[in-house]
């Protein structure tokens, strides 16, 4: 067994023990309040070992209720026979008690049912005569008193340990959702900005020698590209952080907002700098969109655009942003010149994974990541070519929705 497993063992039996104190003293008060009545201390000395074998096994009563209750239940036969009456046969009523609250079904019904039958032994001897229904009765009334509080003390830790157990499940799932979030962030950034990086590189390297000037401003290109990648990777890391970590530069990179619609203007720049002629049109009133949702168009208008820098190098795109209230809708087309271009690469519709031999094989993650954060609003994604050449991708999300 291992060490984990072990102390994992000892704590439970600890545990198990740790009720036993709490239970003598219940046992001793229960004693001690049934002594008067029985007049166990003016009968003779066996009366005293008969109350005590009544009352004592109850101090082990939650370690081994069914032990328990058959000592008990084999004190009270001995009682019976003797034909002798002792108010700490309530010892029985605890121990029924105990076997309800803390074992099953196939243990509570044979416990019950044996009990009802020294019910009826007990009023058959001792009640007055005339009255042993009104007897067993009354007896029958309190056993089946303490069954039902059993029952109801178990059916209340058992709900009480299935909140337990749904708040962890709660936890788990936010957690699960928090890493795929991540995910998603982190690929869109770096895809995205990586991309660029590279276009910017390639042309800087092709005209450095024609035209330096041009170089130099790719080269400045690629570090501002590469400062607000570090800065856009810092603010998803740190939304996810835990609220324990502290410090100056955190909190300022935590206040900082998240891209929305406005950063399309600066997105398209960062794209026509890297060779993709890009054009963005936004209509409605973009203040009422609320500020996850805008980052969610942002994304994906930024993962459409990397996929048409990595898969249709040459071509133009158009994004066109229409929202309200209510609806968001996201169009962003690539239009191809198979003049120039040739025959385009095609994409998965499900995956975003470009075809065989085109040496730009995605990471299967892009369109992928897109339906993920179109469902998160209940809207729909629609993604494919489009007549003549080129790629659409349509995403319609439920600004309205309950999420």
């Amino acid at each position: 067994m291992r060490p984990a497993d072990r102390l994992a063992a000892h704590l439970t039996a600890l545990s198990r023990w740790s009720t036993v104190p709490a239970d003598a003293l219940s046992a001793a008060a229960l004693f001690l309040a049934t002594l008067g009545p029985g007049r166990v201390l003016s009968g003779p000395p066996w009366l005293l070992a008969l109350q005590t074998a009544l009352v004592a096994p109850l101090a082990w009563r939650r370690r081994a209720p069914m032990t328990v209750l058959g000592a008990i239940g084999l004190a009270a036969a001995v009682q019976w026979a003797l034909d002798v009456q002792l108010p700490a046969d309530a010892a029985l009523l605890v121990a029924l008690y105990t076997v309800a609250a803390h074992r099953p079904w196939r243990h509570t019904l044979p416990a019950a049912l044996a009990l009802q039958a020294g019910v009826l032994l007990a009023a058959a001897r001792w009640a007055p005569p005339g009255q042993f229904p009104f007897t067993a009765a009354a007896l029958s009334a309190m056993a089946a008193a303490a069954l039902m509080a059993g029952l109801w003390m178990r059916v209340r830790r058992a709900y009480v340990t299935s909140l337990e157990h749904d708040r962890e499940q709660r936890a788990r799932l936010a957690v699960a959702e928090e890493r795929a979030r991540m995910t998603r962030d982190m690929h869109d950034i770096v895809t995205h900005n990586l991309s660029v990086m590279v276009a910017l590189a390639d042309s800087a390297g092709y005209v450095r020698h024609s035209a330096p000037d041009r170089a130099a401003a790719a080269v400045e290109h690629i570090a501002a590209t590469g400062r607000q990648a570090l800065q856009d990777m810092r603010r998803s890391l740190s939304t996810g952080r835990s609220r324990a970590t502290s410090g100056e530069d955190c909190l300022d990179e935590m206040l900082q907002p998240a891209p929305g619609i406005a950063e399309l203007g600066p997105l398209a720049e960062r794209t026509r700098a890297a060779g993709l002629a890009t054009c963005v049109r936004v209509a409605g009133d973009t203040e009422a969109v609320p500020a996850a949702a805008q980052l969610t168009i942002y994304r994906l208008v930024q993962e459409a655009l990397t996929n048409t820098l990595r898969h249709a190098p040459g071509a133009r795109a158009d994004v066109r942003v229409e929202v309200s209230s209510r609806r968001a809708e996201v169009e962003i087309t690539d239009v191809r010149d198979p003049v120039v271009l040739g025959t385009p690469v095609p994409l998965d519709t499900e995956t975003g994974v470009s075809g065989p031999g085109s040496g730009l094989r995605g990471d299967g993650r892009g369109i992928a990541g897109m339906r993920e954060r179109v469902a998160a609003y209940g809207g729909t994604l629609d993604a494919g070519p489009v007549t003549g050449g080129g790629w659409r991708v349509l995403a319609v999300l439920d600004l309205g929705a309950p999420r």
